[in-house]
């Protein structure tokens, strides 16, 4: 978007910097361009995962300096970073909790450019990168999680890993293929080490394209209605929204602190602090608790090339969703059902982290007892199949119908008037 005056150097060396390598320029119009005057705290997100992600590219960096990623002594290089290495103490929870914090802020984040229709045209790309991002993140955080080989570690890998046998034919060439062997050992740990260390550089490289393909068609806004005059609709992105998202960061990392230093492990397994042992299963493995809502989708079908069908699909839908939601007003606002039907679908992603969580035959509600005197009841195995159903429904049956046959509220003419009438009266 454009339509503020670019960078004018104004010294000697600015000038003569600028007709070499304009790095100032791209600073300048990287912070300094028009941004719709209504956004809300919801878009403090974004500015929020990039300094997660430079701390988790940090402390990630300085604690692979000291970990060791031989099956051996992966267990104990972690304890030993947390007891003897300078602020170590420190350094590992701030890298265990980022990884929480990130994928907290990345949901929300999601979540509201969904609610927002930030997909719409002419954003497609933008939004494409950003699940690819989101890819990505998931792959690092989950081989992240096998490092430290505790129990949870171990298993987590050998269940995640052996998805991959399901693909016909070549399943089982591809699943040794990630080993490195014929079963979680030494050459997986060192692979999802290297792997685990580089895919931060490549999701900063998106993030730079998420940037950029932002910069382009500008940001969307509550009211969903593109700036129509830059001088009314829009402000500068600095200092206007710079300060913004400063203070949003400031509380943000408060709460990240008071889990790094009051609670480090409360996001965490307790059976990750058993060493890793092959010869013994732990009565209930789970990954961590941003992948229980596909953990929960892929248990909920009892064929395995199912199960892992679903799972994936569930993120690949994401990347068709532009061309999904057929309404032509891009903000829920102003869709009533779909308002509606988005609620109901926060709150199935939630249920189906809760049912992830459980074991499949773990009870939401009994109903009496069998023969046997054992307990009846809804299983969470079937909660997590209706979930799932709705989950599926939201995006390729609601949003398609939704856009053909809902009414919606009339919306503002611009968004300096969406401002004026929300803004108090004076007396």
């Amino acid at each position: 978007m454009s339509g503020y005056p670019g960078y004018d150097p104004k010294s000697g060396f600015e000038k003569w910097m600028d007709a070499r390598l304009p790095i100032i320029r791209l600073g300048y119009d990287t912070f300094v361009f028009p941004t719709p005057r209504n956004l809300n705290y919801w878009w403090t997100f974004g500015a929020i995962l990039a300094v997660v992600l430079m701390s988790q590219i940090i402390t990630g960096i300085i604690l692979a300096m000291h970990y060791v990623p031989h099956v051996d002594m992966a267990y104990d290089s972690v304890q030993h970073i947390n007891r003897d290495v300078n602020f170590g103490w420190m350094l590992q929870p701030m890298h265990a909790v980022g990884a929480s914090m990130m994928f907290l802020a990345v949901y929300i984040h999601m979540f509201r450019g969904i609610y927002y229709g930030s997909y719409k045209s002419p954003r497609e790309v933008l939004w494409i990168v950003g699940v690819v991002i989101y890819l990505l993140m998931m792959a690092t955080g989950f081989m992240g999680y096998v490092l430290p080989w505790g129990q949870m570690s171990f298993w987590g890998a050998t269940v995640i890993t052996n998805l991959f046998s399901a693909i016909p034919l070549v399943g089982e060439s591809v699943t040794n293929w990630l080993w490195g062997g014929f079963a979680v050992d030494n050459p997986t740990l060192n692979r999802f080490f290297s792997l685990h260390f580089v895919l931060p550089f490549a999701i900063l490289g998106l993030v730079i394209l998420h940037v950029w393909a932002l910069h382009v068609p500008g940001n969307n806004n509550p009211t969903g209605v593109s700036v129509k005059d830059v001088d009314k609709d829009a402000l500068p992105f600095h200092p206007y929204y710079t300060v913004k998202d400063g203070f949003a960061i400031i509380v943000f990392l408060m709460v990240f602190a008071a889990f790094v230093f009051f609670m480090p492990d409360a996001l965490g397994h307790p059976d990750n602090f058993i060493r890793a042992n092959p010869m013994v299963t732990p009565p209930h493995i789970v990954p961590e608790w941003y992948y229980l809502p596909f953990y929960a989708m892929l248990r909920a079908v009892p064929d395995k090339l199912g199960g892992v069908i679903v799972m994936f699909g569930a993120i690949a839908v994401l990347f068709v969703l532009p061309w999904l939601d057929t309404s032509k007003v891009r903000s829920m606002r102003y869709r009533p059902l779909a308002k509606l039907f988005f609620l109901i679908f926060v709150l199935v992603c939630v249920g189906l982290g809760w049912a992830g969580a459980k074991a499949p035959t773990d009870l939401v509600f009994t109903t009496g007892q069998n023969a046997q005197g054992e307990l009846t009841g809804f299983s969470f195995l079937w909660l997590a199949r209706i979930l799932t159903l709705y989950y599926y429904a939201f995006f390729l049956v609601i949003l398609p119908v939704l856009g053909l046959v809902e009414k919606p509220k009339p919306r503002p003419e611009s968004i300096e008037k969406s401002v004026l009438k929300s803004a108090p009266k004076e007396a």
